[in-house]
């Protein structure tokens, strides 16, 4: 499943401009697409979003960007096995350093220097909380719209690729529209199934219509 950076920002609760900062500056970049040139778009992967989210709560309990740079230059150097510590490894912080538990549990490393333990990253958590969102995400949605007299149902979908949704009319094959927000997506499938009824017989199209 990949993850477009509105989608993405969306889900972990980043703006555009902190994933774009993050790529350009090589502390997490899109694995699987990256941006080549103009209109082009980064895809990211299930684990990059770990990561992201992971990121996103030290930072929000005072870790800067700066001090995760610093501890993962010295996981990789001292971890070499580990490919993607933010995504692989359970970190801990009191705000002003960085901890990685071990293997071994009554062993806790400071990649920083030595602090209080105060908060957690519960990263099986994390996981399973952001499954849960992404799970959400997809859902499938059914509404009804009336167009000329008679009621539609069509299905709305989350666009996870370009952001926004898609929307579809089982009813008349084919027919289907887009929108950047709910409102947006219902309004733009009926004027789909309008436009269809000009070039469809009626009696075909609403076969499924109530």
């Amino acid at each position: 499943m990949n993850f477009s950076t509105k989608t993405a920002g969306s889900i972990i609760g980043l703006t555009k401009r902190q994933i774009d900062y993050w790529d350009k500056t090589h502390f997490i970049k899109p694995s699987v697409q990256e941006a080549a040139g103009y209109g082009s778009a980064r895809l990211y992967s299930f684990t990059d979003l770990i990561q992201m989210k992971v990121a996103k709560n030290l930072k929000d309990n005072g870790i800067t960007l700066q001090k995760m740079r610093k501890s993962l230059i010295y996981l990789k150097k001292n971890m070499p096995d580990v490919e993607k510590p933010l995504a692989d490894l359970r970190f801990l912080t009191d705000g002003n350093t960085i901890f990685v538990l071990t293997q071994d549990n009554s062993v806790i490393l400071d990649t920083l220097r030595n602090g209080q333990l105060v908060f957690a990253v519960a990263l099986g958590d994390l996981i399973e909380k952001l499954k849960g969102e992404v799970k959400i995400l997809h859902n499938e949605k059914t509404y009804k719209v009336k167009v000329k007299k008679h009621t539609y149902p069509v299905v709305l979908h989350t666009d996870t690729e370009d952001g926004g949704y898609w929307i579809e009319c089982p009813a008349i094959p084919g027919c289907a529209s887009q929108g950047d927000t709910i409102e947006e997506a219902l309004e733009m499938i009926k004027d789909a199934i309008e436009g269809c009824l000009q070039v469809i017989p009626h009696k075909e199209s609403g076969k499924k219509a109530s």
